[in-house]
């Protein structure tokens, strides 16, 4: 009798590696199993992102009436804790307890801070909504938790991905860190995708209970998932706990990071093209709802097509790296490729076309995945071995700085242009600036990206690792792409 099941698993497991993206980074002391599993810290991270940043701002915006400018803004308060993961970085490289742990804290922390803002979350939204016995309730109340559930909700995200990024790397030999932080990455794409999927069959039929219970399950799932991930991935070390204090403070490790040659101008690059990518976060959805008549299922749905692209993108340029490619030419065809793509978005609205949105939602998801592993692997390459903390707690807090930054923008040009005499002639016309600003911030961005991408890789980065270049391709300014 044929045996299907070890027919299918021994095709499986023959699947060359160029098909798995970052899987071939896995090792006897370091399973793929294990990695997939630490990986599911990014997986609460996409849920909450589609969450909060997909299927609540427009909720909020459209269903609640909430104006733009006050949602953009608090989804850009975790802007606040931004540039504080480059200090979570280090401490994380540093930290000391009498466990011996140095990472699963600052995860934990970050996760009970998730937690915190989910379970306020509901009550805001039932003061927002008048649902139940919270129609008398004032509306800042809503407002004012509303904010502060977003800060939380930010605040554990940002702590929760830099750290498991830096337990990752920690795992893994030098060369390999690179990927191993891809493959994170991937991962998180997939939670996107995933939850992306159940918000949108849960919310098929809107109402405010059922987006209440929504995020009280997501708050469950968070810790419970986190917990998975944690267990068992970082080896007690007394040694540690035992070692004298590091006689260097953060001050001086930052002034050594930024003092490299290229180090500044490639995080300028980082922060312009996530500010192109980002700006329309709080207002894609709104702008389907609104200008395309989308429903909420259908809108959430967006964030999957943004997700299926940006993981496309990093599929390729895992791929175009692994074979001799430059980090910074992908950074520059990614920036590139993110330009057309908001400008099918304006057609979209000038022809009343859903699908062409969807295209171009996909289209600035692929650009957008170049242009993150391409950034995420040029500052790694920039940076010493003792130093991968905290350059990407670097590389995050530039990207979330510039992203809730542009997110406020948005919202705040959306509302001025729609209270403007004579700006209301169509739907529309509150989104045009915002979609046209973000092709120049991406057009910035590969006009600033440019001398590097042509200077001297060893000026600019400093020599790649030993090893590193067969590995990941991943430098910036290494040899072209091979055959």
């Amino acid at each position: 009798m044929f045996d299907y099941k070890r027919f299918a698993l021994g095709r499986i497991a023959s699947l060359s590696t160029g098909y798995l993206p970052f899987a071939d980074v896995a090792s006897d002391a370091v399973p793929l199993s294990r990695l997939l599993r630490l990986s599911l810290f990014q997986v609460t991270v996409g849920m909450a992102l589609v969450l909060v940043v997909g299927t609540l701002n427009r909720v909020m915006i459209v269903e609640l009436r909430v104006p733009a400018t006050l949602v953009a803004v608090m989804l850009a308060l975790p802007l606040v804790f931004a540039p504080f993961r480059a200090l979570i970085g280090f401490r994380s490289d540093t930290f000391r307890s009498a466990l011996g742990l140095r990472r699963l804290p600052y995860i934990w922390k970050g996760t009970m801070l998730q937690f915190g803002g989910f379970a306020i979350m509901p009550f805001a939204l039932l003061v927002l909504s008048g649902y139940g016995e919270a129609v008398d309730a004032p509306r800042w109340i809503g407002l004012s938790a509303a904010a502060l559930a977003f800060l939380l909700v930010g605040a554990g995200v940002h702590m929760v991905q830099t750290v498991g990024l830096a337990l990752a790397t920690d795992l893994m030999p030098e060369a390999d860190q690179p990927r191993v932080v891809g493959l994170m990455y991937v991962m998180l794409l997939v939670g996107m995708i995933v939850s992306a999927f159940a918000y949108g069959a849960l919310l098929e039929t809107y109402t405010p209970g059922r987006l209440i219970q929504v995020i009280q399950g997501t708050a469950v799932l968070t810790v419970a998932i986190n917990g998975i991930a944690m267990w068992k991935q970082e080896a007690r070390n007394r040694s540690r706990a035992n070692a004298p204090p590091q006689a260097y403070s953060f001050r001086d490790s930052w002034a050594g990071l930024t003092d490299r040659a290229g180090m500044i101008r490639l995080l300028a690059v980082i922060g312009l093209g996530t500010a192109g990518f980002g700006m329309a976060d709080v207002l894609l959805e709104p702008f389907g709802g609104q200008v395309l008549a989308m429903t909420v299922a259908q809108t959430t749905r967006l964030t999957v097509v943004l997700a299926l692209g940006s993981l496309l993108g990093f599929g390729l340029a895992s791929r175009w790296l692994g074979r001799g490619g430059r980090a910074m030419d992908a950074v520059c065809l990614g920036a590139v490729i993110g330009i057309p793509a908001f400008g099918l978005v304006l057609v979209s609205a000038l022809v009343l076309s859903a699908p062409l949105l969807v295209a171009a939602t996909l289209l600035a998801g692929f650009g957008a995945g170049l242009f993150g592993h391409g950034s995420l692997t040029a500052t790694m390459r920039a940076a010493p071995r003792e130093q991968i903390g905290l350059s990407l707690g670097a590389w995050g807090a530039v990207q979330a700085t510039a992203a809730g930054l542009a997110i406020a923008t948005g919202g705040v040009i959306r509302d001025l242009v729609l209270a403007a005499p004579g700006a209301g002639a169509t739907s529309a016309s509150p989104y045009i600036p915002v979609f046209a600003l973000e092709g120049g911030l991406l057009l910035l961005a590969v006009i600033v990206a440019l001398p590097l991408r042509r200077g001297d890789p060893a000026a600019a980065f400093g020599p790649a690792r030993a090893g590193a270049a067969d590995k990941t391709g991943a430098g910036c300014g290494l040899a072209a792409p091979g055959p």
